[in-house]
């Protein structure tokens, strides 16, 4: 976070070091990506050209998780239209930015219709904060994302993504493997002349995400006394 030094701006992230203003951060500051942007560029498959739509893609999505994760108010935000701006996932119904934002991003994509007992994780039980600490727990070293292929460009971007990272810390009474989480999704973006997000729409399978953190030992499990 914040320690008083004037950082260089993210290469993969606008928005994030602005001059002036009064940006209210989350947790008192900007944050910093360095160990996420480390864990990306050791393990993306894409290496876009600069300027290519593809980047810009790419950035232009982490740019709205850097705002969604750490900015505590929808003025302070660049990367959308808050007055349009509707986020859907796996064909449920719109959020718009203020409950997207109350939320938070773990919430909105884990939010599921399926009977109690085979819920996984429980988007209703977990506060904004609760639902990150729960997957920095996970990922202690980040959560990578990268845009595998872009099929149209503005002003409705569809492209396939790749989010990833190594389950090296407890998720829910389940115990770290170490290996490699992944899942590949679809998203569609509606854009304004500006570029600001107007819709965006994110397909994928949860259970690919989920499946992977569920291979560790259940601490909640008690152990057979004749299998010690």
């Amino acid at each position: 976070m914040a320690d008083g030094v004037k950082r260089a701006s993210d290469k993969y992230r606008s928005f994030l070091h602005e001059e002036g203003g009064n940006i209210q951060w989350r947790h008192g500051g900007a944050p910093t990506y360095d160990a996420v942007n480390e864990l990306f560029e050791q393990g993306r498959t894409q290496v876009w050209p600069e300027g290519s739509l593809e980047e810009t893609v790419q950035n232009a999505v982490k740019s709205w998780e850097m705002e969604l994760s750490h900015k505590i108010r929808i003025q302070d935000f660049r990367t959308i239209n808050p007055q349009k701006f509707k986020l859907f996932v796996n064909g449920r119904e719109g959020l718009s930015a203020e409950e997207t934002l109350e939320l938070g991003s773990y919430n909105a994509l884990l939010k599921t219709s399926l009977p109690e007992q085979l819920k996984v994780y429980k988007s209703e039980e977990e506060s904004f904060e609760s639902s990150h600490d729960v997957f920095r727990s996970a990922f202690p070293r980040g959560f990578a994302w990268e845009v595998m292929a872009v099929y149209s460009g503005p002003p409705v971007v569809t492209y396939k993504f790749r989010h990833w990272g190594y389950f090296e810390g407890p998720f829910k009474g389940h115990s770290p493997t170490g290996e490699l989480v992944q899942f590949y999704g679809l998203g569609i973006m509606k854009v304004d002349e500006s570029l600001s997000a107007e819709e965006v729409e994110i397909y994928y399978d949860p259970a690919e995400l989920l499946g992977g953190l569920l291979k560790g030992t259940d601490s909640n499990i008690k152990q057979c006394p004749f299998h010690k």
